[in-house]
């Protein structure tokens, strides 16, 4: 069965028996020039209205929904978002739910977490140290796990929000997406495959993928930055890398200070309330590291919005 076979048949399952909770996002098209930009069309892919705040509660849900769930329930390492998604999916089905967060989690992802009815447990300073209490606990209590990114379930479910893109809008000419640990643009790479062109963004502070590229495989990356609580994984997943060696052909670096920039301008001009996670593909366009052609009808995925709106000031 291909994974696009998959992406299909989550999809149906979605919107046939889990309308309720796995929403579709709308997609807003813009003319460049609303952006400043020379291109033909901006599309924006408005994830961040996705249950839990971000794309991942799709991911989440399709690894509940294709597991038994013993009664111990379910149990995540999260910088927050994979942590919401699974908290609410949890929820949803009436299962308990277990979440280890390192100290980057920001409070509003804390507090999120909280009245979504899972236990927090806050530990370590980076998402591998999360991970780490989180597997020991795991064979402890026996809870179904979910990755937050490197498991054949979320990468399916993600790539689900290519699908309903391309069923929304057609095919753009190029997708831009923010990488973390890759199963975003795992599930999105294996969608689109060469029909459109996806590329891979990343900050500076956190290049996980960019950094494999120069070794030619998975390697670990001191993380740190503005996006560490969403892209702060210190190695790209396997399945992500095996996604984006197949169909990804350039993987950028931005700057915390253009993430910022793009931030506040999402705010500002389009009063949309993004995370800086979210904000890598305008950043990669008004940076000038990504420039479309003339004629070019971009997407940009906006991932997700947990934050506090007061770091929008």
């Amino acid at each position: 069965m291909t994974i696009r076979y998959q992406i299909e048949s989550c999809y149906r399952t979605f919107y046939k028996d889990y309308s309720h909770f796995i929403r579709k996002t709308p997609l807003c098209k813009l003319p460049g020039k609303a952006l400043g930009l020379d291109c033909a069309e901006v599309w924006l892919k408005l994830e961040q209205l996705q249950t839990g705040g971000s794309f991942k509660a799709r991911g989440m849900l399709n690894r509940l929904l294709s597991n038994p769930i013993p009664p111990s329930g379910v149990i995540v390492a999260s910088g927050g978002n994979a942590g919401i998604a699974t908290a609410a999916a949890a929820s949803a089905l009436g299962v308990r739910c277990e979440v280890f967060v390192p100290e980057v989690c920001p409070p509003a992802k804390r507090a999120r977490l909280a009245a979504l009815g899972a236990e927090v447990v806050v530990t370590g300073a980076a998402y591998a140290d999360a991970l780490q209490a989180c597997l020991a606990r795991q064979q402890q209590s026996g809870a179904l796990m979910t990755h937050a990114y490197d498991q054949p379930e979320v990468l399916v479910g993600a790539g689900t929000l290519a699908l309903e893109l391309e069923e929304q809008g057609g095919l753009p000419d190029s997708v831009l997406v923010s990488v973390g640990g890759g199963g975003l643009i795992g599930g999105v790479a294996n969608w689109f495959e060469a029909r459109s062109r996806v590329v891979a963004l990343e900050p500076e502070l956190a290049p996980t993928l960019f950094k494999a590229r120069e070794a030619g495989r998975p390697v670990d990356v001191a993380v740190s930055g503005i996006a560490a609580d969403s892209l702060g994984a210190k190695r790209i997943g396997s399945l992500g890398w095996q996604a984006t060696q197949a169909h990804v052909r350039d993987a950028l670096l931005l700057t915390d200070a253009s993430i910022r920039a793009a931030q506040r301008w999402l705010w500002k001009e389009l009063k949309l309330a993004v995370e800086p996670a979210a904000a890598l593909p305008l950043a990669a366009l008004h940076s000038g590291r990504y420039t479309p052609r003339a004629g070019e009808k971009v997407c940009l995925i906006i991932c997700g919005a947990n934050l506090d709106p007061a770091t929008l000031a």
